[in-house]
């Protein structure tokens, strides 16, 4: 506030709000992981609707947006980087013995649990898998 950063003070307001909801619908204060896994929503929340902007030609909103990812992302613990996704995604089908993309959910189910306490796109996970099982 005493900075005078609309921007970021909204997006703080706006991520408070969301948690303070969570621990409503669930009846208990939050852990946090569950705070993370809220925060995660919302940076998704975010690319979804950056994406949108983006289709329906308003270059300026998809901007607001991707801001507002990273100064939710500068309170999430640090993203998992490629190489370590796809470590993550080589071990996951192995212990899992995946051979076909039948075996998708197992492998992803197993990949969240080698990468969790980091920060994880779906989206880049689901594109590592289905690479890996369609070869």
């Amino acid at each position: 506030m005493k900075q005078k950063d609309a921007l970021r003070l909204s997006v703080l307001r706006m991520a408070k709000a969301a948690v303070k909801n969570r621990e409503i619908e669930v009846g208990h204060n939050l852990s946090d992981d569950e705070v993370i896994k809220v925060l995660g929503t919302l940076v998704k929340q975010r690319r979804d609707s950056a994406e949108q902007y983006q289709k329906g030609n308003r270059p300026e909103l998809a901007q607001k947006e991707l801001q507002e990812i990273v100064i939710i992302e500068g309170y999430l613990p640090q993203s998992a980087s490629g190489e370590e996704i796809e470590a993550a995604v080589d071990e996951a089908i192995r212990q899992t013995n995946a051979s076909s993309s039948r075996d998708m959910g197992n492998v992803m189910k197993a990949v969240m649990k080698i990468l969790s306490g980091k920060t994880v796109d779906g989206k880049s996970i689901n594109q590592k898998v289905r690479q890996k099982l369609g070869q």
